[in-house]
């Protein structure tokens, strides 16, 4: 089972979005195989905390215009770590030292990178590096 295309289409919205707000290092990875209770993580990092919540806005922003709404946030007054749960998608926006930290990209090295579609060579580095881990 891989991801739904839904959720893969709005992993490049928010994708996309973040990237607008100049979000870095903007990885999707496909975690359906191994976890019921999502589709998508969507990861992006920033260095600093206004801009970490410039992202989340960002992001909330376009996908409101789809009529999505988080059902769960978490993480926005502190500005390091901000969880977005979409259902199917869920995504993290983390300051940079932060993902250095909880390598969330290791954790879940296993899981497929997501093409993001956004244009440059951003979701290919990640393939590349997720290949070489």
């Amino acid at each position: 089972m891989t991801a739904s295309d839904s959720s893969i289409t709005i992993a490049r919205a928010a994708a996309k979005a973040a990237a607008d707000k100049l979000a870095q290092d903007v990885v999707a990875l496909d975690v359906s195989e191994r976890l019921a209770l999502a589709d998508v993580f969507l990861i992006a990092s920033a260095p600093s905390e206004r801009q970490v919540n410039a992202i989340v806005d960002g992001i909330e922003e376009e996908l409101a215009k789809q009529d999505l709404r988080p059902v769960r946030r978490e993480g926005r007054s502190g500005g390091r770590w901000v969880l977005l749960d979409y259902s199917d998608i869920v995504i993290h926006v983390q300051h940079e030292e932060d993902r250095v930290f909880y390598a969330l990209e290791r954790l879940w090295k296993d899981c497929p990178v997501v093409d993001l579609q956004l244009g440059d060579d951003a979701s290919a580095k990640a393939a590349a590096v997720s290949d070489s881990e």
